[in-house]
């Protein structure tokens, strides 16, 4: 049995530095909408002792945790994980295991079912949410409200307004987000998407992405029993509180009343590779149209195009799953995770750097310096936005219009009116 603290802690633990750090914070006003990114601006300092670890909360104890999990334990002389929560407690005693396996020790740590219960007890400097994408945004601005500062996966939001409530959350509390596309770590996707960016293929006018497909309705599912240990409930979060069944829980990746699929998954890197090579870090697409027919809407291919001419297409199953195929005026350029390839061969000399990726590093160098990280949350949310965008398109099928200063479809009322989803009341996001 791992040696984890009980599930539900007796009293308040001791909150003397977490106040410190909300008394210290500089206080700043809301944001509206902002037209550009916050590109070098750093977040309030939140003063720790500089022997003290950075004391992490982990939301969401299932596969991509593991990775987590394993990426802090290159960490552990300045961080160190305190508390796990997941709605489904079995899943922390599972990541218990992959945690001896990557630090040779038990872990000591403090199991939640509930991510509000942790937020108030435990003395946390920092939190990282591997939830489903519904449940991502509201545990998000909870943390910013306790001053917590904030590492993400993606895609960073289930729709594009409540990626924008989160941006101005973070913005507002002065805290450090990294979403959790990795590849911006990875110094050879860093090399090749500055090729491109700095003119190496000359004038990009075509890029193609595969076409990740969106999600599916949870049709033609029979109620099963709730598993032991299970809150369904606070599951289901956001989305409608539907029957259990296991492909729900388990592949809830599949379903859209929890997720925009596989264009908001792995898409999202495929995306953000394409945005930062481009320099489109506050570039949206300003019209989206569906370009191939195919066996359901989901699944339709799609152009996007952007300000500068340049069009982005999701039409091929094929080509590499996180990032694209650019061309330009002086030849082709294939950019996926940790490689790339020219054609021709000569325009960029061999990669000779580290191969490997430290994202996680990065975002705790950045709470500790308090400056940008390498995936900040306007980045998160505007490729995110894309996906969106990209769902929305093959729903409605037809051309829409995108106004990024306002985000908002001008041509469709239709289309503008699926930007929101409801949520239940008991998930309503907060208002900080």
């Amino acid at each position: 049995m791992p040696h984890q603290k009980p599930i539900m802690p007796s009293a308040p633990t001791n909150r003397t530095r977490r106040q410190f750090i909300k008394d210290s914070t500089i206080a700043a006003p809301a944001l509206a909408i902002p037209t550009v990114f916050v590109s070098s601006a750093s977040a309030a300092p939140g003063p720790r002792d500089a022997n003290s670890k950075i004391r992490i909360g982990l939301i969401g104890a299932g596969n991509r945790a593991k990775w987590l999990i394993r990426a802090l334990s290159r960490e552990v002389d300045r961080a160190e994980m305190v508390a796990v929560c997941d709605c489904h407690l079995p899943q922390i005693a599972t990541l218990a295991d992959e945690y001896r396996k990557s630090t040779k020790s038990d872990p000591e740590w403090t199991a939640y079912q509930n991510y509000e219960e942790m937020f108030d007890r435990e003395d946390l400097d920092a939190v990282m949410i591997a939830t489903p994408d519904h449940v991502r945004v509201r545990a998000a601005m909870m943390a910013c409200a306790n001053q917590l500062d904030i590492y993400a996966e993606k895609p960073l939001s289930f729709s594009i307004p409540e990626g924008r409530a989160l941006v101005q959350a973070v913005r507002k509390h002065q805290r450090i987000l990294q979403v959790g596309t990795q590849q911006r770590s990875t110094a050879n996707n860093q090399y090749s998407c500055q090729f491109v960016r700095e003119g190496g293929l000359g004038k990009v006018h075509t890029i193609l992405v595969k076409n990740y497909s969106g999600s599916q309705s949870p049709t033609g599912l029979q109620q099963q029993a709730i598993p032991e240990g299970m809150d369904w409930n606070r599951f289901c979060d956001q989305a409608p509180l539907v029957d259990y069944h296991e492909r729900l829980h388990r592949r809830w990746r599949s379903y859209d009343i929890f997720t925009g699929g596989p264009i908001c998954d792995r898409g999202s890197h495929a995306l953000d590779m394409v945005h930062l090579a481009m320099g489109w870090e506050n570039v949206a697409p300003k019209r989206i149209e569906p370009s191939t027919k195919a066996k359901s809407d989901r699944e339709r291919g799609v152009r996007l195009y952007y300000p500068d001419g340049t069009v982005v297409r999701l039409e091929s199953d094929g080509g590499p799953a996180f990032g694209g195929i650019f061309v330009g005026e002086k030849g082709k350029m294939e950019i996926n995770r940790g490689r790339f390839a020219c054609n021709p061969t000569t325009l960029l000399a061999p990669f000779e750097g580290e191969e490997s990726e430290n994202h996680v590093g990065n975002w705790l160098d950045c709470i500790e310096s308090r400056q940008e990280p390498n995936a900040p949350v306007e980045v998160g949310h505007l490729v995110t936005s894309v996906a969106h965008l990209i769902n929305i398109c093959r729903t409605v099928g037809r051309p829409i219009e995108w106004d990024q200063a306002t985000e908002q479809i001008t041509n469709d009322k239709e289309a503008n009116e699926l930007l929101v989803k409801t949520r239940r009341p008991d998930f309503a996001l907060p208002t900080i």
